[in-house]
């Protein structure tokens, strides 16, 4: 299966290590062709670097057009902010493009209780993995 991992770019490092767990299971996983530049960096230089790419590298035109042919994504919904599975406001317009494409949605961990995107994840019908990975099929 060919699956985008999607998630709050603090959790970079996190989505490199699903990546190679997804493609040791057989799937064919990608990220944002601009993860790289976030490995290593403080939390600070995380945020400017989202700043940057979002508003001058076209960073969420860029995934849309990486999750063309997918067949899912994976939404890593690690704690932040004091929110337990915190899902922020371009990881929810991913899940919205993958319901729109048709694609399936799988959340490591179950929906957080954040009232302007509950509703709206649980519209889509994600499959909750309980971080699970190989219940991924």
């Amino acid at each position: 299966m060919k699956i985008g991992i999607i998630s709050s770019m603090q959790f970079t490092e996190k989505m490199f290590e699903a990546r190679d767990r997804l493609n040791e299971l057989g799937h064919d996983a990608f990220l944002s062709s601009f993860a790289g530049a976030y490995v290593g960096k403080s939390e600070k230089e995380k945020e400017e670097l989202v700043l940057f790419h979002k508003n001058n590298k076209d960073a969420i035109r860029e995934f849309w057009r990486a999750m063309q042919g997918a067949d899912a994504v994976l939404v890593l919904n690690y704690d932040k902010k004091g929110i337990k599975n915190y899902v922020g406001g371009n990881t929810l317009m991913e899940i919205g493009f993958a319901h729109v494409l048709n694609q399936k949605v799988f959340m490591l961990n179950p929906i957080p209780e954040m009232p302007y995107c509950k509703s709206e994840i649980e519209a889509v019908k994600p499959v909750i993995l309980n971080g699970d990975l190989t219940e991924i099929k």
